[in-house]
């Protein structure tokens, strides 16, 4: 869905608008934060003649190279991060920051907006220049980066207690399952990587203010904290895995051991069988008149005796 909002300073209190018109009745000084969503080309055209901007394509957006993913020139910043959504889906977004004004790209509704928002209206004094409203974002984006961790630990947890329970009737969809937490938690990992890499490129710039210093050492600090927590959560899911293949290779041995049992105990009476098969002219027991019984009590005595030894060695 298309949306544009513009958030303005206007008598001490924070306002909104949702149409461009309004740049033309009030001062640059007092815009804070331009939000687009999915707009219109000619949107974004009349925004980079206002403020002097350049917006960039979705292309450069997803782009990996560090030189794309953030730009600093004398007065401005462009610095792009991918920002998760609840299915794990990566949203690439674009931030632009000049004369104290964020600009900010994205195609989706995302959470961590929509609560910064939110913080923004209660919070009015807290948030003076689009530089505040840039480090609200990432500060909450980290703190969704650290619930989808928890989420993502819980759902381990819980795969964990499966196997546990069900030892002796593990298939093919737990390895499924393992793999998904897996690339789950690259996903995740790669996500709050590249916003590391983002918060330590911005406290090298000389213009952002040094008051914000602070709160982006700690988001430095809250990252560094979840990659020991996704750290955690690969060392969990390879130990679920070596635990699963251990589990698999009991129930194959098993399932060797009976044939192999079958095969010895049947072995003998095949053995019997076959010698009174043959079809030789001089057999002695060729005309016997209980060869018959003879030979079938013969495989059924050693039938009962390899089991007998079997059960003694509690091979069974």
């Amino acid at each position: 869905m298309s949306e544009l909002k513009i958030f303005y300073k206007e008598n001490e209190k924070i306002r909104i608008a949702r149409k461009l018109d309004i740049l033309k009745e009030i001062d640059k000084k007092d815009i804070i934060w331009i939000d687009l969503v999915d707009v219109k080309e000619e949107v974004e055209s009349e925004l980079e003649q206002f403020l002097k901007i350049y917006i960039q394509e979705d292309e450069e957006m997803e782009e990996i190279e560090m030189s794309s993913r953030y730009i600093q020139t004398d007065d401005s910043i462009v610095a792009n991060s991918n920002f998760l959504q609840e299915n794990f889906e990566s949203e690439p977004i674009s931030f632009i920051i000049k004369n104290g004004i964020l600009v900010s790209v994205r195609d989706v509704d995302l959470m961590s907006f929509n609560d910064t928002v939110k913080k923004l209206f209660v919070n009015t004094r807290n948030f003076p220049t689009g530089y505040h409203v840039l480090v609200a974002l990432f500060e909450t984006r980290v703190e969704y980066d650290a619930d989808l961790i928890e989420d993502t630990t819980d759902a381990i947890t819980k795969l964990s207690d499966e196997i546990t329970k069900a030892s002796d009737k593990v298939d093919e969809d737990v390895l499924i399952q393992i793999k998904d937490l897996q690339e789950k938690v690259t996903i995740i990992r790669q996500n709050i990587m590249d916003k590391q890499r983002v918060i330590s490129n911005i406290m090298k710039c000389d213009f952002f203010p040094s008051e914000l210093q602070p709160r982006l050492t700690m988001i430095i600090k809250d990252i560094n904290s979840l990659f020991e927590y996704t750290k955690f959560g690969f060392d969990r899911l390879d130990y679920l895995q070596d635990t699963f293949l251990g589990l698999v290779n009991i129930e194959q041995n098993k399932i060797i051991k009976i044939f192999t049992v079958v095969n010895v105990i049947f072995l003998p009476p095949t053995l019997i069988a076959s010698m009174y098969g043959m079809n030789f002219d001089f057999m002695p027991e060729l005309h016997f008149r209980y060869g018959y019984l003879l030979s079938i009590g013969l495989m059924i005595a050693s039938i009962v005796f390899i089991m007998v030894i079997f059960k003694w060695k509690k091979w069974l």
